[in-house]
């Protein structure tokens, strides 16, 4: 039978781009600052005998891949990053891929299995995000100096209104609205505290029960993207950052209003 694996030497400059625009989106939209994205991408494009440059935005990668003992055998490439959706351990499989790929353990078409393999695995399911942000909500609540009362209340909006952003994300709705949706529900909920007296520091059960919705992970890659000089892309993602932040603002102030607190 005829062995129909790819040695390095045979894989087409196009098939490498193909290869890493698929790693580098997925990293990208996984959570992945573009210094990290780079190193995971070079590192497998040296190993199959290429040089590699890229442009990272936020909506996209391109990728120039090159051998310098073949002119001919070069290729220039754009692929648009699906919708982010933050979840650390793809990167860690995917960093443990390109390591395999490095170090001559994994060949190119086993490497393609095991890169879509990654991507279509199932996340964690929406009932037990939604309790896990609740119980953080809850403990920061106590830790601001909340009661008991107010931890339940700030884990109630937060898991209420993390259930309503996953159901409004999975309808396709803009991403910016599904965030002024659940700011809106948690800080009307969190609001009952201070309309009813129920808790000892019903202010923090406001401030604390929207925290879930801060984008963490896009303010600390435009600060990473911005120190090693990916400038375009720092700036992008302090914009989307920044947009979040008024979205969750615009959430709250529509349910404060509603509820006519004037003292927060």
């Amino acid at each position: 039978m005829e062995n129909t694996t790819k040695s390095p030497k045979n894989i087409k400059a196009s098939e490498v781009a193909e290869f890493i625009l698929d790693a580098g989106v997925f990293l990208m939209a996984s959570g992945a600052h573009s210094g990290r994205v780079w190193r995971n991408c070079r590192r497998i494009a040296e190993h199959w005998g290429y040089r590699m440059n890229f442009n990272p935005t936020f909506t996209g990668i391109m990728v120039s891949v090159w051998n310098d003992k073949d002119s001919e055998n070069a290729v220039t490439r754009y692929k648009t990053a699906p919708a982010n959706t933050v979840h650390l351990e793809t990167l860690t499989q995917i960093s443990h891929l390109s390591w395999k790929i490095a170090d001559n353990e994994i060949e190119y078409d086993d490497a393609c299995l095991e890169l879509e393999a990654i991507k279509h695995k199932a996340h964690y399911p929406f009932w037990l995000v939604a309790l896990a942000v609740g119980i953080s909500c809850g403990c920061l609540c106590t830790l601001a100096g909340g009661s008991l009362v107010d931890a339940a209340l700030a884990f109630c909006g937060a898991s209420v209104g993390s259930i309503a952003r996953h159901f409004i994300l999975k309808k396709q709705f803009n991403q910016f609205l599904s965030i002024i949706i659940a700011s809106a529900i948690t800080t009307l909920i969190a609001g009952t505290d201070t309309i009813f007296g129920l808790g000892r520091a019903p202010e923090m059960t406001l401030a604390t029960s929207v925290l879930y919705l801060i984008p963490g992970v896009p303010l600390i890659n435009s600060v990473i993207d911005l120190l090693e000089g990916y400038f375009s892309a720092s700036i992008a993602r302090s914009l989307f950052a920044a947009s979040i932040v008024s979205s969750i603002a615009v959430g709250m102030i529509l349910s404060i209003t509603l509820l006519g607190i004037n003292n927060f």
